[in-house]
C-alpha cells in the first residue's frame, strides 16, 4: 500500500475514534442529564399532586394511589419522605419511565405515585445520535480528501529524494534533492532527510573526486620511472634474470597504462573516434592479439526490417580501437580466472565472450567489478583491472556491458553495440 494511502487511512481511523468517543461522551452526558430532569420533574409533580391531594382529596397531575405498575422499591416509603425510581420497563405505548411515590398519610396510608414518560425524551436523544453520527461521517467525507491530499504531498516529497538517492547510488553524483523538492518553507523531517542527502552525495563525490585523483596522480609519478626501468632492462646481458626483470618491468608498466586509461574514463576525458568496420574482422584481430586461444565464431543475426536496416550485418560503426580494447581485456579475463575452451560469438551486432570456470562471483554480479582485486587468493574472486576498463570503454562507446553466468557454468560477458 503507498504511503499516502497508509497516512490517509491512520487519520480517518483517527477521526473515526475521536468522533466515537465525542458520541459516546455526548450521550452518556445527555442521557444523564434526561433522566436527572426527568427525576426532579416527577420529584415536583408528586409535591403538587401531594399538596392538592391534602387539601382537595383529589388526585391531580396524572397521580395514582398505589397503582399496580408501582416499582417494588417504592411501594413502602417511609412516611413523609419523597422518593423516585427509573422503571426500564416498556408496557404498551408505554416506555421506560420515572415514578415518584410519596405516602399520603401515616404508616398503613396509600402511597401517591406519579409517572413520568421518558420516550419522548429518549426519542430526541436518539435524535441527538443519529445527528452526531451524520455529522462525524459528513466531517469524515470532508477530512479524507484532504488527509489523501496533504499525504500525496509527503509521499511525492519522499519519492522525489527517493529518485534522487537513487541517482546517485547509480553513479550521478551531481544529483541533488534541492531542484526535486523546489522551494519549502520551514523545515521538517523530509527537508532534513533530504539535506541529509544531499550532504552524502557531497561526501561521496569529495571521496570520490580525491581517489580519482590519488589514481591519476600515482599513474603518472610511476610513468617515467616504470620508463627508466625498462629501458635500464635493455643494458643487463641476456639470461635468465634479464628475462624475468624484463617481464616484470612490462607487467609494472601495462599496471601503470592501465591506471591513466582508468583516471582519463573517470574524468570523462575520453571520446570515440568512429568509423565503420567489419565488426567480425575487428573481434577477430582483438583475439589474435591477445596471443591466446580462443574460439571465434560468427553467426548470422535474424534480418532487420527494412526501415531499420542502416548498417549491414557485417559493418557497424564504432571506434575499433576501443572495441579491441574491450574484447581483449574480456578474453584475457576469461582466461585468467575461468577455464578453457574461451568462445567468442558475433551476432549481429553483439558479441559474447564465454569460459568454462567457476563464473562470475555474486558480488561482482551484484555491485560490479572492483579494482585492484587480483584473485590471488581465490580463483575467480578477483578481476583487477580489466573488467573496470572494459566497462568504462563501453560507456564511451555507448554500448552495453553485461556480465553473466550460464546456466551450466561458466562466467558470460555480452557486449551489445548500439545502432
Amino acid at each position: 500500500m503507498p504511503l499516502r494511502w497508509k497516512i490517509a487511512a491512520l487519520a480517518a481511523a483517527t477521526a473515526c475514534l475521536v468522533a466515537l468517543a465525542v458520541g459516546v461522551l455526548v450521550h452518556v452526558r445527555t442521557a444523564a442529564d434526561v433522566r436527572d430532569r426527568a427525576e426532579m420533574e416527577a420529584t415536583n409533580t408528586v409535591y403538587s399532586a401531594m399538596d392538592v391531594y391534602r387539601r382537595t382529596a383529589t388526585l391531580a397531575g396524572g397521580a395514582e394511589l398505589d397503582p399496580a405498575e408501582l416499582p417494588t422499591a417504592l411501594r413502602h416509603p417511609a412516611d413523609g419522605d419523597r422518593r423516585v425510581a427509573y422503571d426500564g420497563r416498556v408496557e404498551g405505548n408505554l416506555g421506560p419511565s420515572v415514578w415518584g411515590a410519596q405516602r399520603v398519610g401515616g404508616p398503613g396510608s396509600p402511597v401517591l405515585a406519579v409517572r413520568i414518560n421518558m420516550s419522548p425524551r429518549l426519542h430526541d436523544l436518539r435524535r441527538l445520535d443519529a445527528s452526531m453520527a451524520v455529522a462525524s461521517l459528513v466531517s469524515l467525507a470532508a477530512a479524507l480528501p484532504l488527509a489523501v491530499y496533504g499525504a500525496g504531498l509527503v509521499a511525492r516529497r519522499l519519492r522525489r529524494v527517493a529518485e534522487t538517492a537513487a541517482r546517485i547510488s547509480a553513479g550521478d553524483l551531481d544529483a541533488r534533492t534541492g531542484p526535486a523538492l523546489g522551494h519549502t518553507r520551514g523545515r521538517d523531517e523530509v527537508t532534513d532527510i533530504a539535506a541529509t542527502v544531499d550532504l552524502m552525495a557531497d561526501s561521496l563525490g569529495r571521496r570520490l573526486r580525491v581517489e580519482r585523483q590519488f589514481t591519476a596522480d600515482v599513474a603518472h609519478e610511476l610513468r617515467t620511472p616504470v620508463g627508466g626501468l625498462l629501458a635500464a632492462t635493455d643494458l643487463l646481458p641476456p639470461g635468465e634474470t634479464e628475462g624475468l626483470l624484463r617481464a616484470r618491468v612490462r607487467d609494472l608498466r601495462g599496471l601503470v597504462e592501465d591506471l591513466l586509461e582508468i583516471s582519463r574514463l573517470d574524468a570523462g576525458a575520453e571520446a570515440p573516434v568512429r568509423a565503420r568496420v567489419p565488426l567480425a574482422a575487428v573481434v577477430a584481430e582483438a583475439v589474435a592479439r591477445t596471443g591466446l586461444d580462443a574460439e571465434v565464431s560468427v553467426t548470422e543475426a535474424p534480418q532487420a526490417p527494412a526501415a531499420e536496416t542502416v548498417e549491414t550485418v557485417e559493418t557497424v560503426e564504432t571506434d575499433p580501437r576501443r572495441l579491441e580494447r574491450i574484447v581483449g581485456n574480456l578474453v584475457v579475463n576469461a582466461h585468467r580466472h575461468g577455464r578453457a575452451p574461451v568462445r567468442v560469438t558475433v551476432e549481429g551486432r553483439t558479441v559474447v565472450v564465454r569460459d568454462h570456470g567457476p563464473g562470475f562471483p555474486a558480488d561482482l554480479l551484484l555491485d560490479g567489478p572492483r579494482r585492484f582485486r587480483t584473485g590471488a587468493t581465490e580463483r575467480g574472486a578477483g578481476h583487477g583491472l580489466g573488467l573496470t576498463i572494459a566497462l568504462g570503454q563501453a560507456r564511451v562507446l555507448g554500448a552495453e556491458l553485461r556480465l553473466d553466468n550460464a546456466p551450466d557454468g561458466g562466467a558470460v560477458a555480452t557486449l551489445r553495440l548500439p545502432r
